[in-house]
């Protein structure tokens, strides 16, 4: 059974970081890609990141420069660090696995990020 579990969601205030984590399991982590989605009230869910590997990374033009996205292969997570911020960046991120040669897609179940002063 897959499982993509997410954490680090919470509120925080304009300016500041988060980390969001998303520990996997049921899938053969090192040929995933791995990403990151986020959907606002009332909006579609938008891509955010995606992390193929440590050189093969992809963000959305809202977040270059403020937000960072690993993995660590040997813990099955995908990590999301975001910095600077904004009350636009507050939806429930998803954590996404795709495979790279299955193409089978799996999603958690969320977690909130809240930006508000």
């Amino acid at each position: 059974q897959v499982q993509l579990v997410e954490s680090g969601g919470g509120l925080v205030q304009p300016g500041g970081s988060l980390r969001l984590s998303c520990a996997a399991s049921g899938i053969a982590f090192n040929i995933y890609t791995m990403g990151w989605y986020r959907q606002a009230p009332g909006k579609q869910r938008e891509l955010v990141a995606t992390i193929r590997s440590s050189i093969s990374t992809n963000y959305a033009d809202s977040v270059k420069g403020r937000f960072t996205i690993s993995r660590d292969n040997a813990k099955n997570t995908v990590y999301l660090q975001m910095n600077s911020l904004k009350p636009e960046d507050t939806a429930v991120y998803y954590c996404n696995a795709v495979g790279i040669i299955s193409k089978d897609s799996y999603w958690g179940q969320g977690t909130q990020v809240t930006v508000s002063s």
